[in-house]
């Protein structure tokens, strides 16, 4: 049963002068009005009418989009101490914010903790000094490490977004950005392929073929092997893949790359099967495949992607997807049946 809620305020673009090539915020700020504070404190008593009917053991307020200790301290002061209130008030347990690695430092995080932010999101993106340049990041890898080194001095807890394919990236590059972050021991991580939106520089550059994205089944196995990575690190990886809005969504802002609602899922069912075919042995005739009900979806494939892909490569074999509610949440078991 889930136990934490996250209630997010999306604040479009403020506070980031970059120009990201893959980013279009920018062009989908200019559409909207600015954000105010009722705005806001309507957005969190919505979603508190139905949270603290439930058995929440963390409810969190989350300033997500642009790059929050970028904008000017006195909108910092106003948004944060909204959060601040509610969580003196006891209606929420913490706060969390997402910003750029180069807009940390002492002055910043003792501000932050006045107004007492839990967590700090990094847009780290990749680790690798030629796809943050080709990605018009504005920094080297190396502010990324004295951020997070004084995120953690401060005592608040890091967290860490990685992207998969920018310019200039490879699979060698992005593992090599996994086992960065977990060496900078976050708390939690995201993981988001790269798509090409509409009215971005990454664009341009997919259109005089100067871009090229990974092709599916790289996006899908370079995420996998990240994502054991940064879990076997006992690093949370808290989303995998975009999310569906308004203005990213398939046929509509997405011009290239693997963009899927599911990804997380699509991930998570491939390291399943992979782990339920290192079971199997040269000799059987069925096999039944057991996890608890909340797992039985991952278990089965996305779309039944695993079923599909165990009949027609074992042909001659029979294949049984079962639930067993005495087993633990991530846990399956194979029984082989000659």
């Amino acid at each position: 049963m889930k136990t934490h809620a996250i209630i997010p305020v999306f604040l479009p673009h403020i506070g980031c002068p970059n120009d990201c090539v893959f980013c279009n915020q920018k062009t989908i700020t200019a559409k909207l009005k600015p954000l105010e504070e009722k705005g806001i404190i309507q957005t969190i008593e919505t979603y508190l009418s139905t949270l603290l009917k439930k058995d929440m053991k963390t409810i969190e307020i989350a300033f997500f989009g642009g790059s929050f200790t970028g904008m000017p301290i006195e909108d910092q002061k106003k948004y944060l101490k909204i959060a601040k209130e509610y969580k003196g008030k006891g209606l929420i347990d913490e706060i969390r914010l997402s910003t750029r690695p180069d807009y940390i430092d002492d002055e910043i995080l003792i501000h932050l903790k006045d107004y007492e932010v839990n967590t700090i999101e990094l847009g780290v993106q990749s680790f690798d000094e030629d796809v943050l340049k080709l990605s018009n990041r504005g920094h080297s890898s190396d502010v990324v490490e004295k951020s997070a080194h004084l995120i953690h001095a401060y005592g608040f807890k890091l967290g860490i977004q990685l992207m998969i394919g920018l310019p200039g990236d490879s699979y060698d590059k992005a593992i090599t950005s996994a086992r960065r972050t977990v060496n900078l021991k976050p708390a939690v991580a995201r993981l988001y392929p790269t798509i090409v939106l509409k009215e971005t520089e990454l664009e341009n550059m997919y259109h005089r073929g100067t871009y090229k994205p990974f092709t599916k089944e790289g996006v899908l196995k370079t995420t996998k092997e990240m994502y054991l990575i940064l879990k076997n690190a006992g690093i949370k990886v808290i989303r995998v893949g975009l999310k569906s809005s308004d203005y990213i969504s398939e046929g509509h802002s997405v011009i290239a790359g693997d963009y899927h609602p599911a990804f997380r899922q699509v991930v998570e069912s491939e390291i399943v099967k992979d782990y339920l075919e290192s079971c199997l042995t040269d000799k059987f005739d069925t096999a039944v495949f057991y996890s608890n009900s909340t797992c039985f979806s991952t278990m089965i494939g996305n779309k039944k992607s695993n079923k599909a892909y165990f009949e027609k490569k074992y042909s001659d074999k029979i294949f049984e997807f079962k639930i067993n509610e005495k087993l633990k949440d991530e846990e399956y078991q194979v029984k082989l049946i000659k």
